[in-house]
């Protein structure tokens, strides 16, 4: 069997849909998770009519038992997982005095535990193959904060803490499991939908208006950080629009 074996997160819109129909175009095998089966279905026939080889498992990843469930689809399908990219995110933006508490405990589930349950699901598979690839998408918010970005940065952080652990640990281990941060900075995907603060909004949408990069732009990278030699690890990378300035 060509080509590696996916799977991706968050991968029925945004960076997650451009990742995967890139991939299938290069001969890769998919496998795709999210939790609007409509579009999963769309996705995957989108690759199957280019020529492509994909599946898709509902998924949500604030759920450690549906990301499980994941990895069993990949390896039931396909024997072997390659790669995994944690994609799946939100960015409900807003200040700590909106004290929106339902929307930070959504931000830790999807884009900490999210993550933690992929490394979860796929290291056993991985250290048993003696070879794989984590790619876990952080932020720029993972290096910097800001008014009303406390928690989503917070969660972004974490994202590079949690990545930079388990590269050192599967280095001591000498398991070949490579890990990769992808940290970008204003991508035109469905993140600003789920701000509901109406004093931020306007303004990041005007930012992302003015200056968002396409999601294929991530793909490039993410194919580009996935194609180095196995010996080497590309630990992460930032992209910014040209334009964005902070």
């Amino acid at each position: 069997m060509s080509g590696k074996v996916i799977v991706i997160t968050g991968a029925s819109s945004g960076i997650g849909e451009a990742t995967a129909k890139l991939l299938a175009k290069k001969g890769h095998k998919i496998v795709l998770g999210a939790r609007r089966e409509d579009r999963l279905k769309e996705i995957v026939e989108d690759i199957e009519k280019d020529g492509g080889s994909a599946v898709y498992q509902v998924t949500d990843v604030a759920k450690h038992d549906s990301v499980e469930a994941l990895a069993k689809r990949a390896l039931d399908t396909y024997s072997k997982i390659d790669v995994w990219l944690n994609n799946a995110g939100l960015m409900p933006h807003s200040t700590f005095d909106k004290r929106k508490v339902a929307e930070w405990d959504q931000m830790v589930d999807v884009n900490i535990k999210g993550v933690l349950y992929g490394i979860a699901a796929a290291l056993p598979t991985m250290r048993e193959q003696k070879s794989g690839h984590f790619i876990n998408v952080s932020s720029i918010a993972g290096h910097q904060t800001h008014p009303g970005g406390g928690v989503y940065s917070g969660t972004k952080y974490a994202v590079r803490a949690i990545s930079e652990a388990l590269r050192q640990e599967e280095a001591a281990a000498k398991s070949n499991v490579r890990v990769t941060i992808i940290s970008p900075g204003a991508v035109a995907t469905e993140l600003t939908h789920t701000i509901t603060d109406e004093d931020l909004k306007p303004g990041i949408e005007q930012l992302y208006n003015e200056v968002a990069i396409s999601p294929e732009r991530v793909a490039e990278t993410i194919l580009f950080a996935m194609d180095t030699p196995a010996d080497t690890a590309m630990n992460e990378i930032l992209l910014r629009p040209t334009s964005q300035q902070v």
